[in-house]
């Protein structure tokens, strides 16, 4: 069945050129078209549209989206722009429209960005989850991995999975993987990239969780700038409805740039000398004196052991600040989780497992 479209363009050029391309493929009929999005949002209706392409080169056009979601719910919208613009572009998305599209654009163009958006998941704005931790060792990496591949396990959802430790990052060993593209060529490339073009970028790992590995070497780090690197983590949320990151341990510009733009920042640390606690609480000092912040820090000890009730009273009191997730001490999953088999799956009846899922759930709940 043809898409039945309404476009809406204010350049007469440029909508003679979108009409006579689309029209020339049987999966399109436009259906009508109009010069701005104030003169369409009434009588479209009357045209029984499921699909709008709209662009976005005039600001004002941006405030209209979400009466668009509203008023034609399950309909897909396009967004469409001379020129990429990730602020403009994440605007939309959190406006819930379907997603973004470079002019000039052919049918094949369109369709694919289509299946592109609708594999992403839901048409709602991207989850920015980082992982921190104040020092190494604190089974940051390890969590990291095994949420990704929960949560696009319970929502069906597209995940991706950003090792930002640029110079000792590890993921890509989790999951015995070879990645052929990193951090390095997105950043190099992201002026001159478009969401389907990012997309090989990508090394999926597992079905709907997907790897941005970090650099080879650790000398190619200098080579990663944090505004680009934030220009691609902004891109990955266009195609991807969870973005995890994994950051590197202590404080840099890198790391305060995507603690900045996540919706959720665990503080990670594992319970062994004592010290980690003092580590932490320096660590949400740090964050107390970030505009706007601290509602984003959520705190995870790992491997604790007593794992009760009381432990985490003990813990919380110590810290001065509530301890919001507990990782049980299960050395035989660390070990799975270490060796490269993590794509293969773990079993989910372990006490680790378990907490994680419900550290999963709340995530997907947070976000609905």
């Amino acid at each position: 069945m043809a898409y039945r479209v309404i476009v809406i363009e204010d350049t007469p050029e440029l909508m003679e050129d979108m009409v006579m391309t689309l029209r020339k493929s049987p999966d399109f009929d436009v259906a009508s078209t109009y010069r701005t999005a104030n003169a369409a949002i009434g009588p479209a209706a009357m045209f029984n549209p499921n699909l709008f392409l709209i662009s976005l080169d005039n600001e004002e056009t941006l405030n209209t989206l979400a009466a668009f979601v509203d008023i034609f719910p399950g309909t897909y919208i396009l967004g469409t722009m001379m020129q990429w613009d990730p602020l403009k572009a994440q605007r939309a998305l959190e406006s819930g429209i379907t997603g973004c599209i470079l002019k000039p654009f052919g049918a094949k163009e369109v369709l694919e960005y289509l299946q592109l958006y609708t594999m992403r998941g839901k048409h709602k704005p991207a989850r920015y989850i980082s992982f921190f931790s104040p020092k190494g060792r604190s089974g940051r990496t390890t969590l990291t991995a095994l949420l990704a591949l929960l949560i696009a396990e319970k929502t069906g959802e597209r995940v991706a999975l950003i090792d930002a430790d640029l110079q000792f990052g590890d993921l890509p060993i989790f999951f015995d993987a070879d990645p052929k593209r990193t951090l390095v060529d997105a950043t190099q490339d992201i002026k001159l990239l478009t969401p389907m073009s990012f997309a090989p970028y990508f090394l999926e790992i597992k079905k709907n969780v997907s790897l941005l590995s970090s650099p080879d070497r650790p000398e190619y780090a200098e080579l990663v700038s944090p505004e680009n690197l934030v220009e691609v983590v902004m891109m990955t949320g266009n195609i991807f409805r969870y973005v995890l990151m994994d950051l590197p341990a202590g404080f840099n510009p890198l790391s305060l740039n995507l603690c900045h733009m996540s919706d959720i920042i665990f503080v990670t640390t594992m319970l062994n000398s004592g010290f980690e606690i003092k580590h932490v609480r320096k660590t949400i000092e740090m964050f107390e004196s970030q505009e706007d912040e601290m509602h984003k820090v959520k705190t995870v000890f790992t491997r604790v052991n007593p794992f009760t009730e009381e432990e985490r009273r003990k813990i919380s009191d110590k810290l001065g600040y509530p301890v919001d997730v507990m990782i049980p001490n299960e050395y035989r999953m660390i070990s799975i989780a270490n060796s490269g088999r993590l794509s293969r799956g773990l079993p989910a009846d372990t006490l680790l497992m378990k907490t994680i899922s419900d550290m999963a759930d709340k995530v997907i709940a947070g976000g609905r």
